[in-house]
């Protein structure tokens, strides 16, 4: 499909979406971009079809949404692989023989002389621009500098790295005027430079974490083992310090549940108020009996204090025999 047509299939699927078409109508847009695209990092670059569709994976629809997750992930995986091939091959697009795509003593050369302390894109002296754009090429050096903080790891290997968490930055959030994607630069460059999970650092440029996993990663994913840790702790420290001691009772065998029959009744001494909340002399005390059989309380005071008090009773389910 040349790039005439890609803009052409672009706009429609600008226009279908905008204008709330049916799903079937982009799904057999999303089919014919699929099937007729070459993807190039020249033409998704000059068409910013790849973010056009990016779009629609947050479409209400789940078809419509899957497909352009997997159109996007196609594509990328397609550039990656072309970006990974052409380093080893030749002039005649023959691979070297026995030849491997680097050495160790090439990877010793390369190494920065910069104090890791110190490491900067400027003072490793490489060169950012790679997308041709400034605001991405920026953003290349800011993550840069996050991942080069405390490591001998060449110069070569960071920039790499940098550049396709860039790339997977833009294809998430992009274009590069987009907010969305300014913040999320932003937030992945703090990650790699805090001080308290250089392990972060450390399996990013190891490979054990993607580009396309880390820039979708969530703030707890983010979260060193250590950290994890001590928020486990403060969040337990919290729960027991906000759990409200419970009343002892007392306990008496003696006196027996008349439903249930069973001798596990608890008793509690209550002062009580009158109906219009005031005390009245003599303010008598009233013995409150808790069946744990049935859960019920009972007043054991006379009937002349009972009509005068106007004690509350609280009547809960019985553990046992569920009355």
């Amino acid at each position: 499909m040349e790039t005439k047509e890609v803009n052409e299939k672009s706009k429609a699927l600008q226009k279908a979406t905008a204008a709330g078409e049916s799903p079937e109508n982009i799904v057999k847009i999303l089919n014919d971009l699929k099937t007729g695209v070459v993807p190039t990092e020249d033409l998704l670059r000059s068409t910013k079809i790849g973010v056009i569709v990016n779009r629609s994976k947050q479409h209400k629809n789940p078809e419509v949404a899957r497909l352009a997750n997997d159109i996007v992930k196609k594509w990328r995986d397609d550039i990656n692989k072309e970006k990974a091939s052409s380093p080893n091959k030749t002039t005649n697009g023959a691979s070297p023989k026995g030849t491997p795509p680097s050495s160790s003593a090439d990877d010793n050369k390369s190494k920065s002389s910069v104090p890791p302390a110190e490491r900067t894109w400027k003072k490793d002296g490489v060169d950012r621009a790679r997308t041709g754009q400034s605001t991405r090429d920026n953003c290349i050096g800011l993550l840069y500098d996050g991942l080069c903080q405390h490591t001998t790891t060449a110069p070569s290997t960071v920039l790499s790295v940098a550049t396709a968490i860039e790339r997977s930055a833009f294809a998430e959030y992009g274009p590069e005027n987009n907010e969305a994607y300014k913040a999320k630069i932003r937030s992945l460059y703090q990650n790699l430079k805090n001080k308290s999970n250089p392990q972060l650092r450390t399996r990013i440029l190891a490979a054990e974490i993607s580009p396309e996993r880390f820039v979708v990663m969530t703030h707890e994913e983010l979260k060193s083992a250590e950290r994890r840790a001590e928020d486990d702790k403060i969040m337990s420290d919290n729960m027991n310090s906000a759990m409200a001691p419970q009343v002892e009772r007392s306990i008496s065998t003696s006196l027996t549940c008349g439903r249930c029959g069973q001798r596990k009744v608890s008793y509690s001494q209550a002062q009580t108020r009158s109906a219009d909340g005031t005390f009245r002399p003599p303010s008598p005390r009233f013995l409150f009996f808790f069946f744990l059989s049935r859960a019920r309380f009972e007043w054991s005071g006379s009937a002349d204090e009972s009509a005068r008090a106007e004690p509350m009773t609280t009547f809960c389910d019985c553990t046992v025999c569920g009355k």
